[in-house]
């Protein structure tokens, strides 16, 4: 078995991208190169090392694992007279392959090229080139360059300008370690803030958040540190709310609009829709539904009203979230695990007003101590931690337990019995060395993630590997082949429909990593381009991940085309699905999309998003259709999404609690330019 299993990983980890530099040929640093440790709250997950050489040339090496993704580059970078970069070289391998990148600067004339692009910038003297990737210090010496510029603005190649902003300036370390530090926000490079700490001569001193680079002399200082950006980030958000918030002093009517009954599945033409303060007060046909006097009045006419939206798997990033997720008319999400002090802190300022998010309901991810750990885990190394961790979710409010692959499964039975005894919804990963019909038996009330339910169905030698990389390299490989009518997916499927297990795919997340080559653009991102800043638009032609060898990219495609069918498979056996996007919160509508490929209709495709994860969350009584009685989450598009599902991106206006938003100034305040295509 043991021989089995190490040859099954050699060939799960053996990657395509045989040009990329050896890990041996990578630089090594030397005696006195500053280290910086990678970690999150689960733990150190990698070093970085920088060191400058004696004619100031740049250089540094970084390596980091999360779960099973696999970073290890390096980089040179020297600088013109102007401390800007003159030559870059990257070199290594990250989950998408070869890392190879190159920048030049001659006579004032740019050349690059990237594993995602290849360009020529003339007149780009004086702007500073971002590279794709590399360690952190390339984002260092961006930073550093930042912060002697002329006004704190610095123009950029491919394109675009930062701009930085001083936060607060605390003291880190104690007695002769001790040493003031400045945390910088800087803007352009994101649709939202980028945030680094610089020491008192502008030098870069390192990053925290979910993931932090410290040196490792205050490595024990990234809680403090994060805590600190937070607090000094959430002072934006009162004044969002306040900008984009609109709380109707009358009733508020939205006309002969096309309605999407959710309770049914079904469109019904011509319909009014009538608000009291935050409860749906009418409901009906155009024609007989009175609008009241003074009522605030929307003309639906070829508009299309829908209760407001869920995404079911989407993991909060910050402040920005909430407009973000408003702006598509989400109204309610499902995250599925965070770091736990965030999601506490959240919900205070939003109970007070003074942080706009949809509705959010919580889980805690639990998980067990190892290499592969998820990094906002609870970590249990016993069956009493475990249960005692399951214990502090409910005390503290959360909806929900998530566990992962790295979970003790010999703890399942008695964590999730205790869950469910606290009334607590059970989903998760599936631990290493079980199958998903394990965890069902066990009691799973929901498999996130598609390629769980693949994971019935690969080979037994796989699983004591599926916490790593495995989970996303077996079902790639063996998916495309696989007969998901075989008695063991047939019992699988039949025993989650007869138990009213759910599904949560995430389908969209499949076809980032098997569908696009590097460079290419995956369908969910495309609607946005041109509304965000070009580094994150660059970022998204990322591509998949490498393929393994002995397979192609075809034959990931052609499991992610499987993986659509199954989907459609367990639709149709009755399997519960609620839809999410584990992405950057963007990618709901194409989740749907991809649902009408699996088969549905329409109108089951929206449930998917709407009424069904109302039902899992249990509060299907007040939200999740528009019915005389609930309370008035709402999102009024431009179009028809029976017909076109991707009008679902044209929201005009959304209303949550009978609050009335502007989506464009939703947009605007998220940091995107425009509307999506």
């Amino acid at each position: 078995m043991r021989i089995a299993i190490a040859s099954l990983a050699a060939l799960l980890m053996a990657s395509s991208a045989i040009t990329q530099t050896p890990s041996a040929q990578l630089d090594k640093p030397p005696a006195g190169a500053r280290h910086f440790v990678i970690q999150s709250t689960a733990g150190k997950h990698g070093d970085s090392w920088s060191w400058t050489l004696p004619d100031g040339t740049r250089k540094a090496r970084e390596s980091f694992n999360l779960r099973g993704q696999v970073w290890d580059v390096d980089y040179t970078g020297k600088p013109g007279r102007d401390g800007m970069p003159a030559k870059v070289t990257v070199r290594g391998v990250t989950p998408q392959g070869d890392a190879a990148e190159s920048f030049s600067l001659t006579g004032g004339i740019a050349n690059w090229q990237s594993p995602v692009d290849k360009g020529e910038a003339r007149d780009a003297k004086g702007k500073f080139y971002l590279t794709l990737g590399g360690p952190m210090d390339t984002s260092g010496w961006a930073l550093e360059r930042l912060l002697t510029a002329p006004g704190r603005k610095m123009a950029l190649l491919p394109g675009g300008e930062a701009r930085a902003e001083r936060l607060v300036t605390v003291v880190v370390g104690k007695g002769k370690t001790a040493k003031p530090v400045t945390l910088w926000q800087i803007l352009g490079l994101s649709n939202t803030p980028v945030t680094m700490w610089a020491d008192a001569k502008g030098k870069f001193f390192g990053s925290t958040g979910f993931l932090s680079w410290l040196p490792d002399a205050y490595a024990g200082e990234g809680a403090r540190l994060d805590q600190i950006q937070t607090a000094e980030l959430a002072k934006a958000a009162p004044r969002l709310y306040k900008q984009l918030v609109q709380k109707p002093t009358t009733p508020v009517a939205f006309t002969n609009v096309k309605l999407y009954d959710a309770d049914n599945k079904r469109f019904l033409t011509g319909q009014t829709v009538v608000v009291s303060g935050k409860i749906i007060a009418a409901v009906g046909p155009a024609g007989s539904t009175p609008v009241p006097a003074g009522a605030r009045v929307f003309d639906g006419t070829g508009k299309t009203l829908l209760p407001g939206l869920w995404d079911s798997h989407m993991h909060i990033a910050d402040d920005y979230t909430g407009p973000q997720e408003l702006s598509l008319g989400v109204t309610s999400v499902r995250d599925p695990g965070n770091r736990d002090s965030r999601t506490l802190d959240r919900r205070k300022r939003v109970e007070a007003e003074q942080l706009l998010l949809p509705h959010v309901y919580a889980s805690m991810l639990i998980d067990g101590k190892g290499p592969f750990t998820a990094q906002m885990a609870s970590v249990a190394t016993t069956q009493d931690e475990a249960i005692a961790h399951v214990r502090r979710a409910k005390a503290l409010g959360f909806t929900g337990v998530k566990f992962y692959g790295t979970f003790d499964y010999h703890w399942l039975p008695a964590a999730i019995a205790e869950a469910h005894r606290l009334g607590l919804h059970v989903h998760g990963h599936i631990p290493n060395s079980i199958r998903p019909s394990v965890a069902v038996a066990d009691g799973y009330d929901e498999i996130t993630h598609i390629n769980w339910i693949v994971m019935e169905g690969v080979p037994a030698e796989v699983l004591p590997l599926d916490n790593g990389i495995a989970r996303f390299e077996a079902p790639g490989r063996y998916a495309k082949d696989m007969d998901f009518k075989s008695p063991e997916m047939t019992a699988l499927i039949s025993t989650m429909a007869a138990k009213g297990v759910y599904s949560d795919p995430t389908i969209v997340t499949f076809e980032g990593l098997y569908v696009p080559e590097n460079g290419d653009l995956s369908a969910a991102y495309a609607p946005f381009i041109g509304t965000l800043p070009v580094a994150t638009e660059r970022f998204m032609r990322s591509g998949g991940f490498a393929v393994p060898a002995g397979l192609t990219r075809a034959d990931y495609r052609a499991s992610f085309a499987r993986m659509i069918a199954l989907i459609g498979l367990m639709h149709k056996a009755g399997v519960p699905i609620v839809a999410g996007t584990d992405g950057y919160g963007i990618e709901l509508i194409r989740e749907l999309e991809l649902y009408l490929q699996a088969g549905m209709t329409p109108g089951e495709a929206l449930a998917t998003a709407t009424i069904n994860p109302a039902r899992l969350n249990k509060v299907d009584g007040k939200t999740g259709s528009i019915v005389v009685g609930k309370v008035a989450d709402l999102v009024l598009v431009e179009g028809d999404p029976e017909a076109r599902m991707g009008d679902l991106r044209q929201t005009r206006w959304v209303m949550m609690d009978g609050k009335l938003m502007n989506a464009d100034d939703l947009r605007s305040a998220a940091g995107y330019s425009g509307r999506p295509l």
